[in-house]
């Protein structure tokens, strides 16, 4: 079990470049969204509760984000994909068609602007090498979010030196 310090760290390499942030605050949670949309159908009842794949996704990944050994940011990035799921099953209660397109639109989206972002930071993305990148960048955008909030200064000072500073790539200088 790899814990938060490690997971972030790990994550940060791939993002230093402050564009390459700013698109994740855009693109994970759009992701995110699409995702809760298109496992937001089927739903069905279990002991009077309405249970979609994506309630039953979302328990799983909220229990990994809650073992990760800091309980203030698994709660908070729990809270944060809660919500993104209640929007999603309000986007999934549409027709098929808008369903469709909400799900598939956010999804499509979503990894442009991250594929976008990338390119200013002339890396691919960090789930291409990990998998659990895909489960790390709701929490990275979590934590960011944090600390321009003043939460954790020693948690951000030490992926800054294991990962080094952000910075804006000088684009002048690609070959």
């Amino acid at each position: 079990m790899r814990a938060t310090t490690e997971l972030l760290t790990q994550y940060a390499a791939y993002h230093r470049d402050r564009r390459n942030i700013i698109s994740h605050f855009i693109g994970v949670p759009l992701i995110v969204f699409g995702v809760g949309v298109m496992l937001a159908r089927p739903a069905f009842g279990f002991g009077g509760v309405a249970l979609s794949p994506a309630w039953l996704l979302f328990g799983l990944v909220a229990a990994w984000n809650l073992t990760r050994g800091d309980l203030t940011l698994g709660m908070m990035v729990t809270a944060c994909t809660a919500v993104l799921m209640l929007f999603a099953h309000q986007a999934a209660d549409g027709s098929l068609a808008a369903w469709f397109a909400w799900g598939m639109g956010g999804f499509v989206l979503g990894w442009l602007i991250q594929f976008i972002g990338h390119w200013y930071e002339g890396r691919k993305p960090a789930f291409a090498d990990d998998i659990v990148g895909l489960l790390v960048g709701p929490m990275f955008v979590t934590a960011e979010a944090m600390f321009m909030l003043g939460w954790n200064k020693p948690l951000l000072a030490e992926i800054e030196r294991r990962a080094g500073p952000t910075h804006l790539r000088d684009l002048a200088r690609i070959a």
